[in-house]
Protein backbone atom coordinates (compact mmCIF):
# COMPACT_ATOMS: atom_id res chain seq x y z
CA UNK A 1 0.00 0.00 0.00
CA UNK A 2 3.03 2.74 0.71
CA UNK A 3 4.11 1.63 -2.43
CA UNK A 4 1.56 2.57 -4.66
CA UNK A 5 1.57 6.08 -2.45
CA UNK A 6 4.67 6.88 -3.03
CA UNK A 7 4.16 5.81 -6.83
CA UNK A 8 1.36 8.20 -7.56
CA UNK A 9 3.07 11.08 -5.37
CA UNK A 10 6.22 10.64 -7.96
CA UNK A 11 4.15 10.48 -10.70
CA UNK A 12 1.27 13.32 -9.48
CA UNK A 13 4.51 15.60 -9.18
CA UNK A 14 6.10 14.36 -12.27
CA UNK A 15 3.25 15.38 -14.44
CA UNK A 16 2.43 18.61 -13.03
CA UNK A 17 4.29 20.76 -14.85
CA UNK A 18 3.02 20.20 -17.77
CA UNK A 19 -0.26 20.88 -16.51
CA UNK A 20 -0.22 24.04 -15.29
CA UNK A 21 2.62 25.45 -18.07
CA UNK A 22 1.46 27.82 -20.59
CA UNK A 23 2.31 26.77 -24.54
CA UNK A 24 3.90 30.05 -25.18
CA UNK A 25 6.49 31.11 -28.41
CA UNK A 26 8.20 34.38 -26.98
CA UNK A 27 10.55 36.01 -29.92
CA UNK A 28 12.82 39.55 -29.30
CA UNK A 29 12.51 41.54 -32.44
CA UNK A 30 14.42 44.18 -31.07
CA UNK A 31 17.96 44.55 -29.89
CA UNK A 32 20.10 46.75 -27.34
CA UNK A 33 17.13 47.73 -25.76
CA UNK A 34 18.10 51.13 -23.25
CA UNK A 35 16.59 52.15 -20.00
CA UNK A 36 17.66 55.42 -18.63
CA UNK A 37 18.47 56.18 -15.44
CA UNK A 38 15.86 58.68 -13.52
CA UNK A 39 13.72 59.55 -15.91
CA UNK A 40 11.17 57.58 -15.26
CA UNK A 41 10.02 56.72 -19.12
CA UNK A 42 10.27 52.79 -19.67
CA UNK A 43 12.42 51.00 -21.52
CA UNK A 44 10.60 49.40 -24.57
CA UNK A 45 10.76 45.60 -25.98
CA UNK A 46 9.29 44.64 -29.12
CA UNK A 47 8.28 41.43 -28.63
CA UNK A 48 6.39 38.56 -31.23
CA UNK A 49 4.24 36.18 -28.87
CA UNK A 50 2.74 32.80 -30.25
CA UNK A 51 -0.21 31.14 -28.22
CA UNK A 52 0.26 27.60 -29.29
CA UNK A 53 -2.15 26.64 -26.53
CA UNK A 54 -5.96 27.54 -25.80
CA UNK A 55 -6.91 31.33 -25.92
CA UNK A 56 -6.52 33.15 -22.63
CA UNK A 57 -5.49 36.10 -20.67
CA UNK A 58 -2.39 36.83 -19.80
CA UNK A 59 -0.69 39.28 -17.39
CA UNK A 60 3.23 40.42 -17.59
CA UNK A 61 5.17 41.37 -14.51
CA UNK A 62 8.71 41.68 -13.60
CA UNK A 63 11.27 41.74 -10.23
CA UNK A 64 14.10 44.16 -12.01
CA UNK A 65 12.06 47.13 -13.01
CA UNK A 66 9.74 48.97 -10.98
CA UNK A 67 6.63 48.33 -13.22
CA UNK A 68 5.55 46.85 -16.22
CA UNK A 69 3.71 47.47 -19.16
CA UNK A 70 1.09 46.76 -20.51
CA UNK A 71 -0.89 46.81 -16.73
CA UNK A 72 -4.02 44.58 -16.36
CA UNK A 73 -3.67 41.23 -18.98
CA UNK A 74 -3.91 40.63 -22.39
CA UNK A 75 -6.03 38.96 -24.28
CA UNK A 76 -4.18 36.36 -26.75
CA UNK A 77 -6.13 33.68 -29.10
CA UNK A 78 -5.31 30.12 -29.57
CA UNK A 79 -2.99 29.89 -32.11
CA UNK A 80 -2.56 33.85 -32.46
CA UNK A 81 0.73 35.48 -32.83
CA UNK A 82 0.80 39.21 -31.63
CA UNK A 83 3.28 41.93 -31.71
CA UNK A 84 3.65 43.75 -28.34
CA UNK A 85 5.46 46.46 -26.94
CA UNK A 86 6.44 45.00 -23.03
CA UNK A 87 7.60 48.48 -20.90
CA UNK A 88 9.82 47.93 -18.06
CA UNK A 89 10.18 51.45 -15.74
CA UNK A 90 13.35 51.84 -13.80
CA UNK A 91 13.95 51.63 -10.08
CA UNK A 92 14.49 54.60 -8.36
CA UNK A 93 17.55 52.87 -6.93
CA UNK A 94 19.25 52.14 -9.72
CA UNK A 95 22.43 54.02 -10.33
CA UNK A 96 25.04 51.60 -11.91
CA UNK A 97 25.07 51.73 -15.69
CA UNK A 98 26.04 48.54 -18.11
CA UNK A 99 23.93 45.62 -19.22
CA UNK A 100 21.35 43.92 -17.18
CA UNK A 101 20.18 40.54 -17.85
CA UNK A 102 16.44 39.85 -15.81
CA UNK A 103 13.40 37.43 -16.63
CA UNK A 104 9.95 38.55 -17.58
CA UNK A 105 6.90 36.77 -16.29
CA UNK A 106 4.06 35.83 -18.65
CA UNK A 107 0.94 34.55 -16.50
CA UNK A 108 -2.05 33.23 -17.72
CA UNK A 109 -5.41 33.47 -16.25
CA UNK A 110 -6.54 29.96 -17.18
CA UNK A 111 -2.70 28.22 -16.64
CA UNK A 112 -0.01 28.45 -15.25
CA UNK A 113 3.13 30.83 -16.18
CA UNK A 114 6.19 31.14 -17.99
CA UNK A 115 9.38 33.04 -18.17
CA UNK A 116 11.55 35.08 -20.67
CA UNK A 117 15.24 36.45 -20.42
CA UNK A 118 15.56 40.13 -21.30
CA UNK A 119 18.88 42.02 -21.88
CA UNK A 120 18.51 46.08 -20.98
CA UNK A 121 21.04 48.60 -21.30
CA UNK A 122 21.15 50.90 -18.47
CA UNK A 123 22.45 54.41 -19.53
CA UNK A 124 22.85 57.89 -17.66
CA UNK A 125 20.52 60.50 -19.57
CA UNK A 126 24.02 62.21 -20.27
CA UNK A 127 25.35 59.44 -22.00
CA UNK A 128 22.14 58.86 -24.16
CA UNK A 129 23.53 61.65 -26.62
CA UNK A 130 26.25 62.79 -28.55
CA UNK A 131 26.84 66.42 -29.71
CA UNK A 132 29.11 68.21 -32.30
CA UNK A 133 29.48 70.47 -35.14
CA UNK A 134 30.37 69.86 -38.34
CA UNK A 135 33.60 71.46 -39.54
CA UNK A 136 33.13 75.02 -40.90
CA UNK A 137 35.55 77.98 -41.77
CA UNK A 138 36.33 81.97 -40.56
CA UNK A 139 34.23 83.01 -43.49
CA UNK A 140 31.43 81.09 -42.69
CA UNK A 141 28.10 82.36 -42.01
CA UNK A 142 26.24 79.20 -41.00
CA UNK A 143 27.19 76.29 -39.46
CA UNK A 144 25.21 72.79 -38.76
CA UNK A 145 24.92 71.50 -35.47
CA UNK A 146 23.88 67.73 -34.93
CA UNK A 147 22.38 65.31 -31.89
CA UNK A 148 22.61 61.65 -31.97
CA UNK A 149 20.90 58.91 -30.20
CA UNK A 150 23.40 56.54 -29.05
CA UNK A 151 20.64 54.23 -27.62
CA UNK A 152 17.55 51.96 -28.21
CA UNK A 153 15.32 54.27 -26.96
CA UNK A 154 12.63 56.71 -28.21
CA UNK A 155 13.16 60.54 -26.59
CA UNK A 156 9.78 62.15 -27.91
CA UNK A 157 10.46 65.71 -27.01
CA UNK A 158 14.26 66.97 -25.95
CA UNK A 159 14.21 70.45 -25.11
CA UNK A 160 18.30 71.85 -25.81
CA UNK A 161 20.40 74.40 -24.64
CA UNK A 162 23.78 74.66 -26.53
CA UNK A 163 26.38 77.66 -25.87
CA UNK A 164 30.21 77.74 -27.26
CA UNK A 165 32.55 80.35 -27.72
CA UNK A 166 31.03 80.75 -31.83
CA UNK A 167 27.07 80.96 -30.77
CA UNK A 168 24.34 80.49 -28.20
CA UNK A 169 20.73 78.64 -29.03
CA UNK A 170 17.72 76.47 -27.48
CA UNK A 171 15.95 73.99 -30.01
CA UNK A 172 13.26 71.56 -29.45
CA UNK A 173 13.16 68.47 -30.88
CA UNK A 174 12.43 64.57 -30.93
CA UNK A 175 15.00 61.92 -31.36
CA UNK A 176 14.43 58.33 -32.08
CA UNK A 177 16.49 55.03 -31.40
CA UNK A 178 19.97 55.99 -32.80
CA UNK A 179 18.69 59.22 -35.00
CA UNK A 180 21.01 62.00 -35.81
CA UNK A 181 19.26 65.33 -35.91
CA UNK A 182 20.56 68.33 -37.71
CA UNK A 183 20.40 72.05 -37.57
CA UNK A 184 21.81 74.78 -39.29
CA UNK A 185 22.22 78.35 -37.24
CA UNK A 186 23.24 81.72 -38.58
CA UNK A 187 26.84 82.83 -36.81
CA UNK A 188 28.25 86.59 -36.01
CA UNK A 189 31.84 86.43 -37.22
CA UNK A 190 32.24 89.46 -35.38
CA UNK A 191 31.92 86.90 -32.29
CA UNK A 192 34.74 84.42 -32.78
CA UNK A 193 37.37 86.61 -35.11
CA UNK A 194 39.54 86.67 -32.36
CA UNK A 195 39.78 83.26 -32.21
CA UNK A 196 42.78 80.64 -33.18
CA UNK A 197 41.84 77.45 -35.58
CA UNK A 198 41.60 74.32 -33.78
CA UNK A 199 39.13 72.68 -30.79
CA UNK A 200 36.91 73.92 -28.81
CA UNK A 201 33.50 72.52 -26.47
CA UNK A 202 30.19 72.73 -27.05
CA UNK A 203 28.08 72.38 -24.31
CA UNK A 204 24.42 71.66 -24.44
CA UNK A 205 21.93 71.27 -21.37
CA UNK A 206 19.00 68.85 -22.09
CA UNK A 207 16.11 68.08 -20.32
CA UNK A 208 13.71 64.93 -20.71
CA UNK A 209 10.99 64.62 -18.95
CA UNK A 210 12.06 67.62 -16.32
CA UNK A 211 15.39 65.75 -15.78
CA UNK A 212 18.25 67.85 -16.94
CA UNK A 213 21.72 66.30 -18.08
CA UNK A 214 24.74 68.33 -19.36
CA UNK A 215 26.69 67.00 -22.64
CA UNK A 216 29.81 67.99 -24.19
CA UNK A 217 30.65 68.00 -28.19
CA UNK A 218 33.65 68.94 -29.83
CA UNK A 219 34.03 71.84 -32.24
CA UNK A 220 36.76 71.29 -34.89
CA UNK A 221 37.31 75.33 -36.38
CA UNK A 222 38.99 74.21 -39.50
CA UNK A 223 42.66 76.26 -40.22
CA UNK A 224 42.19 79.09 -43.07
CA UNK A 225 44.50 81.60 -43.76
CA UNK A 226 42.69 84.94 -45.16
CA UNK A 227 44.43 88.29 -44.67
CA UNK A 228 43.07 91.20 -46.57
CA UNK A 229 45.04 94.19 -47.69
CA UNK A 230 43.99 97.94 -49.02
CA UNK A 231 45.89 101.51 -49.00
CA UNK A 232 44.57 105.08 -49.30
CA UNK A 233 46.80 108.11 -49.93
CA UNK A 234 46.15 111.48 -49.91
CA UNK A 235 47.74 115.02 -49.21
CA UNK A 236 50.28 117.73 -50.92
CA UNK A 237 52.06 119.47 -48.86
CA UNK A 238 51.71 116.72 -46.02
CA UNK A 239 51.34 113.41 -48.15
CA UNK A 240 49.68 110.31 -46.23
CA UNK A 241 49.66 106.70 -47.31
CA UNK A 242 47.84 104.46 -45.02
CA UNK A 243 48.51 100.60 -45.75
CA UNK A 244 46.15 98.40 -43.75
CA UNK A 245 46.44 94.52 -42.97
CA UNK A 246 43.87 92.41 -41.32
CA UNK A 247 44.07 88.73 -40.60
CA UNK A 248 40.11 87.40 -41.35
CA UNK A 249 41.39 83.85 -41.00
CA UNK A 250 42.02 81.67 -38.01
CA UNK A 251 46.12 81.72 -38.03
CA UNK A 252 48.78 83.52 -37.09
CA UNK A 253 49.76 84.55 -40.73
CA UNK A 254 52.72 86.43 -41.29
CA UNK A 255 52.76 89.95 -43.73
CA UNK A 256 56.00 91.43 -44.62
CA UNK A 257 55.30 95.45 -46.76
CA UNK A 258 57.75 97.36 -48.58
CA UNK A 259 57.62 100.54 -49.46
CA UNK A 260 60.07 102.36 -51.24
CA UNK A 261 61.74 106.37 -50.68
CA UNK A 262 64.48 107.94 -52.05
CA UNK A 263 67.11 109.68 -50.48
CA UNK A 264 65.23 112.90 -50.42
CA UNK A 265 61.95 112.27 -49.39
CA UNK A 266 62.36 110.02 -46.57
CA UNK A 267 63.99 112.58 -44.63
CA UNK A 268 61.19 114.25 -44.55
CA UNK A 269 59.25 110.93 -43.78
CA UNK A 270 57.73 109.62 -40.55
CA UNK A 271 56.52 105.99 -40.06
CA UNK A 272 54.13 104.40 -37.65
CA UNK A 273 54.63 102.15 -36.81
CA UNK A 274 59.03 102.39 -37.25
CA UNK A 275 59.49 99.13 -40.18
CA UNK A 276 61.89 96.55 -39.17
CA UNK A 277 64.24 96.67 -41.65
CA UNK A 278 65.63 99.20 -43.79
CA UNK A 279 67.98 98.81 -46.49
CA UNK A 280 69.64 101.18 -49.24
CA UNK A 281 69.97 100.41 -52.66
CA UNK A 282 71.68 103.42 -54.62
CA UNK A 283 69.33 106.62 -54.16
CA UNK A 284 66.23 104.45 -52.89
CA UNK A 285 65.70 103.82 -49.58
CA UNK A 286 63.39 100.06 -49.14
CA UNK A 287 61.81 100.10 -45.91
CA UNK A 288 60.23 96.64 -44.61
CA UNK A 289 57.97 95.86 -42.05
CA UNK A 290 57.90 92.04 -41.15
CA UNK A 291 54.97 91.57 -38.85
CA UNK A 292 52.34 88.32 -37.76
CA UNK A 293 49.51 89.10 -37.52
CA UNK A 294 46.97 86.90 -35.09
CA UNK A 295 43.57 86.45 -35.98
CA UNK A 296 41.01 89.43 -36.27
CA UNK A 297 44.25 92.19 -35.52
CA UNK A 298 44.66 94.50 -37.65
CA UNK A 299 48.05 96.16 -38.90
CA UNK A 300 48.42 99.84 -39.99
CA UNK A 301 50.95 101.37 -41.36
CA UNK A 302 50.61 105.43 -41.98
CA UNK A 303 53.56 107.20 -43.71
CA UNK A 304 53.80 111.45 -43.95
CA UNK A 305 55.96 112.74 -45.67
CA UNK A 306 55.95 116.56 -44.67
CA UNK A 307 57.60 119.07 -47.02
CA UNK A 308 57.55 121.47 -44.60
CA UNK A 309 59.76 119.96 -42.20
CA UNK A 310 63.15 120.89 -43.66
CA UNK A 311 62.47 124.55 -41.89
CA UNK A 312 62.11 122.52 -38.82
CA UNK A 313 65.08 120.11 -39.36
CA UNK A 314 67.38 123.01 -39.60
CA UNK A 315 65.90 124.51 -36.20
CA UNK A 316 66.27 121.16 -35.17
CA UNK A 317 70.40 120.70 -35.89
CA UNK A 318 70.62 124.40 -34.83
CA UNK A 319 69.58 123.07 -31.25
CA UNK A 320 70.69 119.93 -31.36
CA UNK A 321 74.62 121.74 -31.92
CA UNK A 322 73.08 123.87 -29.06
CA UNK A 323 72.61 120.95 -26.62
CA UNK A 324 75.93 119.51 -27.88
CA UNK A 325 77.34 122.24 -26.67
CA UNK A 326 76.14 122.36 -23.90
CA UNK A 327 76.80 119.04 -22.97
CA UNK A 328 80.46 118.99 -23.98
CA UNK A 329 81.06 122.18 -21.58
CA UNK A 330 83.95 121.67 -19.23
CA UNK A 331 83.76 121.41 -15.64
CA UNK A 332 85.09 124.85 -15.35
CA UNK A 333 84.32 128.33 -17.30
CA UNK A 334 86.59 130.66 -17.78
CA UNK A 335 85.36 133.92 -19.58
CA UNK A 336 87.79 137.37 -19.73
CA UNK A 337 87.30 140.26 -20.82
CA UNK A 338 89.03 143.94 -21.17
CA UNK A 339 88.14 147.27 -20.42
CA UNK A 340 90.08 150.91 -21.24
CA UNK A 341 91.24 152.53 -18.47
CA UNK A 342 92.39 156.54 -18.47
CA UNK A 343 95.86 156.81 -16.97
CA UNK A 344 97.37 159.78 -15.78
CA UNK A 345 100.09 159.88 -17.73
CA UNK A 346 98.26 159.46 -20.97
CA UNK A 347 99.51 156.20 -21.19
CA UNK A 348 97.62 153.49 -23.05
CA UNK A 349 96.31 151.19 -20.40
CA UNK A 350 93.86 148.17 -20.61
CA UNK A 351 92.07 146.42 -17.44
CA UNK A 352 91.50 142.64 -17.88
CA UNK A 353 88.97 140.48 -15.96
CA UNK A 354 88.86 137.04 -15.50
CA UNK A 355 85.79 135.10 -14.07
CA UNK A 356 86.11 131.61 -13.26
CA UNK A 357 83.29 129.78 -12.42
CA UNK A 358 83.05 126.03 -11.24
CA UNK A 359 80.51 124.02 -12.59
CA UNK A 360 81.42 120.78 -10.90
CA UNK A 361 83.35 120.21 -7.52
CA UNK A 362 87.19 120.49 -9.14
CA UNK A 363 90.75 120.49 -7.00
CA UNK A 364 93.82 121.98 -7.48
CA UNK A 365 92.99 124.76 -9.87
CA UNK A 366 95.79 127.22 -11.70
CA UNK A 367 94.99 129.45 -13.41
CA UNK A 368 97.71 130.41 -16.34
CA UNK A 369 98.05 134.64 -18.11
CA UNK A 370 100.33 135.42 -20.44
CA UNK A 371 101.09 138.95 -20.93
CA UNK A 372 101.06 140.83 -24.39
CA UNK A 373 104.29 142.22 -25.73
CA UNK A 374 105.09 145.63 -25.64
CA UNK A 375 103.07 146.33 -22.12
CA UNK A 376 103.74 146.25 -18.96
CA UNK A 377 101.69 144.92 -15.56
CA UNK A 378 100.76 147.56 -13.14
CA UNK A 379 101.21 146.52 -9.79
CA UNK A 380 97.74 146.83 -8.65
CA UNK A 381 95.81 143.84 -8.41
CA UNK A 382 91.85 143.40 -8.16
CA UNK A 383 89.99 140.63 -6.58
CA UNK A 384 92.06 137.32 -5.92
CA UNK A 385 96.09 138.12 -5.79
CA UNK A 386 98.36 135.86 -7.99
CA UNK A 387 100.25 133.25 -6.30
CA UNK A 388 103.22 134.32 -8.54
CA UNK A 389 103.80 136.60 -11.21
CA UNK A 390 107.40 135.90 -13.57
CA UNK A 391 107.74 139.25 -15.33
CA UNK A 392 110.76 138.14 -17.41
CA UNK A 393 108.04 134.99 -18.79
CA UNK A 394 105.79 137.31 -18.87
CA UNK A 395 103.33 134.75 -16.87
CA UNK A 396 101.30 135.37 -14.18
CA UNK A 397 99.42 132.46 -12.03
CA UNK A 398 96.86 132.05 -9.68
CA UNK A 399 96.10 129.08 -7.50
CA UNK A 400 92.87 127.72 -5.65
CA UNK A 401 92.17 124.16 -3.71
CA UNK A 402 88.93 123.73 -4.58
CA UNK A 403 85.82 124.93 -5.72
CA UNK A 404 82.46 124.33 -5.30
CA UNK A 405 79.61 123.53 -7.94
CA UNK A 406 78.54 127.18 -9.00
CA UNK A 407 81.49 129.00 -7.21
CA UNK A 408 83.11 131.70 -9.04
CA UNK A 409 86.42 133.65 -8.46
CA UNK A 410 87.14 137.20 -9.78
CA UNK A 411 90.55 137.76 -11.05
CA UNK A 412 91.45 141.50 -12.06
CA UNK A 413 95.08 143.50 -13.30
CA UNK A 414 95.98 146.53 -15.66
CA UNK A 415 98.34 146.15 -18.28
CA UNK A 416 99.76 149.28 -19.74
CA UNK A 417 102.26 150.98 -22.54
CA UNK A 418 103.66 154.27 -23.07
CA UNK A 419 103.40 153.41 -26.98
CA UNK A 420 99.78 153.85 -28.58
CA UNK A 421 98.44 151.22 -29.86
CA UNK A 422 96.28 151.76 -33.47
CA UNK A 423 93.89 148.85 -35.01
CA UNK A 424 93.31 145.84 -32.97
CA UNK A 425 94.53 144.98 -29.49
CA UNK A 426 94.62 141.00 -29.01
CA UNK A 427 95.37 139.53 -26.03
CA UNK A 428 95.94 135.92 -25.28
CA UNK A 429 92.97 133.42 -23.74
CA UNK A 430 93.80 132.23 -20.42
CA UNK A 431 94.44 128.62 -19.33
CA UNK A 432 93.30 126.62 -16.49
CA UNK A 433 94.83 123.30 -15.28
CA UNK A 434 92.51 121.49 -12.46
CA UNK A 435 91.80 118.38 -11.55
CA UNK A 436 88.16 116.65 -11.05
CA UNK A 437 87.97 112.77 -9.61
CA UNK A 438 91.58 112.63 -9.49
CA UNK A 439 91.99 113.20 -13.44
CA UNK A 440 93.80 116.26 -14.68
CA UNK A 441 91.63 118.42 -16.85
CA UNK A 442 92.66 121.63 -18.91
CA UNK A 443 90.44 124.98 -20.11
CA UNK A 444 90.51 127.56 -21.77
CA UNK A 445 89.17 131.45 -21.69
CA UNK A 446 87.58 133.14 -24.60
CA UNK A 447 89.61 135.40 -26.99
CA UNK A 448 89.64 139.24 -25.87
CA UNK A 449 90.69 142.11 -28.05
CA UNK A 450 91.06 146.06 -28.40
CA UNK A 451 90.03 148.03 -31.14
CA UNK A 452 91.58 151.58 -31.02
CA UNK A 453 89.27 152.84 -33.95
CA UNK A 454 86.28 152.77 -33.04
CA UNK A 455 85.90 154.59 -30.11
CA UNK A 456 88.24 152.81 -27.91
CA UNK A 457 85.69 150.10 -27.82
CA UNK A 458 86.46 147.10 -26.05
CA UNK A 459 85.64 143.90 -27.33
CA UNK A 460 84.39 139.97 -26.38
Amino acid sequence: MRKIFFTVIIAFLFILPFISAINLEVEQKTEDVAMIIGLGMPAIFDLEIKNNGAADYFMFYNFFGSGTLPKGTVLIGGGETKIMDVGIYPRDDLKSEGWFKFDLYIKGEKEGETTFPLMVKVVKLENAFEIGVEEFQPDSSKVTVYVKNLVNFNFNSVDAKFSSPFFNFEKTFTLSPHEKERFEITVDKERFKDLMAGFYTLNAEMTVNDKKANVEGVIRYTEENIVTSSQNEYGLIIYTKRIIKENEGNVVSDSSTVLKKNIISRLFTTFSPEPDIVERDGFSIYYTWERSIKPGERLEIVVKTNWLLPLLAVLLVIAIVILAKQFSMTSLSIKKRVNFVRAKGGEFALRVSINVTARKYIQKINIIERLPMLVKLHEKFGGEMPRRVDEKNRRIEWHFDKLQPGESRVISYIIYSKVGVLGKFALPTARAIYEKDGVVHEAESNHAFFIAEQGKKVED
